[in-house]
């Protein structure tokens, strides 16, 4: 009986594969080979949430997940970071789903099952979300990125077209409430790449429909997605660099986390490599290294800005530095 209510489970919480269809969410359709990239990673996505809604544990959805391809496999940790974050957040059922998949099998997976708890919170009542305690202090705002990339793929009118922004953001601190819409900026600008169907010329074209205050968080976005998911070539990510601009380090900082999230996991692929020498002018596991080496030892949130900005600023410093691309 356990399989088969997990089973129903699965089908009744798990959104229909075609919500990933670039055709329906009204997305830019550049080339086949785009549109098969981008709705590849929606379908693994969706993948990794049904395996988590459906396992018996933390160790048989990393068995399950573990057979996607590598290029995939971190969406597919994503979705699963949605599943565990929405099965928390229903009620009479346990609360540490996430805690205990974080603990184990996707330790190694912690920025991107940050993010897929982030698409869980969009979807689930705010008195449900998790505590922001139960999170890294410094990682913790991947979260927001994950709300923010959720909103922007499901709510495209008014959060891209509408450069709509949110009001008072409660979590994960009221101090920084402020920054909590940088946040969500970054995960609006992830979701650009999907949304303008990796066309670099419609990318930043959208990006400059956005208010200027926002351009630098939404390339941020931008950076990680076109080096995660990549989907271009070397001089097409020229192109993403030159037009950046004077937010070329908020681009590298972006392309650089992506490269730590694929290192730190064992999924670096030829792509990644392209993309960081490209936009960071370095090697993927040299921006990787760099995002550790200025990490702070401890967490000590500032008066204005949390520890996370400070980080994302000394990375895109270092970066830029040592990749001899300084704009």
């Amino acid at each position: 009986m356990g399989n088969g209510w997990r089973a129903f489970r699965r089908r009744i919480l798990t959104p229909d594969i075609s919500e990933t269809s670039l055709a329906k969410r009204g997305f830019h359709r550049k080339s086949p080979a785009a549109q098969e990239l981008l709705e590849t990673v929606g379908e693994k996505f969706l993948l990794g949430y049904a395996h988590a809604v459906e396992a018996r544990s933390p160790e048989q959805a990393e068995e399950w997940l573990e057979r996607i391809p590598p290029q995939f496999r971190g969406f597919a940790y994503e979705g699963a970071g949605m599943g565990y974050g929405v099965l928390d957040g229903l009620p009479f059922g346990k609360s540490t789903n996430i805690a205990e998949f974080l603990a184990g099998p996707a330790a190694k997976h912690d920025y991107i099952v940050y993010v897929g708890v982030g698409w869980a919170m969009a979807r689930i009542p705010r008195f449900t979300w998790p505590k922001a305690t139960d999170f890294d202090p410094l990682l913790r705002w991947l979260v927001l990125d994950g709300y923010g990339f959720h909103q922007a793929y499901f709510k495209t009118d008014s959060y891209v077209r509408n450069q709509y922004q949110e009001k008072d953001f409660p979590w994960p601190d009221r101090r920084y409430d402020g920054y909590a819409l940088r946040a969500i900026d970054q995960g609006i600008g992830r979701a650009l790449w999907f949304v303008c169907g990796t066309d670099v010329s419609l990318v930043t074209k959208t990006i400059e429909e956005f208010p200027e205050s926002r351009h630098g968080d939404l390339y941020a976005g931008v950076g990680l997605a076109s080096t995660y998911a990549c989907g271009v070539s070397a001089d097409e990510l020229a192109e993403l660099v030159d037009r950046a601009g004077i937010h070329h380090g908020q681009l590298a900082q972006g392309s650089a986390f992506a490269a730590e999230a694929r290192v730190r996991a064992g999924l670096l692929i030829p792509e990644t490599e392209v993309a960081t020498r490209a936009i960071c002018g370095l090697p993927a596991e040299r921006a990787a290294a760099i995002t550790q080496e200025v990490r702070p030892a401890v967490v000590v949130d500032g008066d204005d800005v949390p520890a996370f900005e400070t980080w994302r600023q000394r990375i895109a410093e270092e970066v830029l530095t040592h990749g001899g691309k300084k704009k």
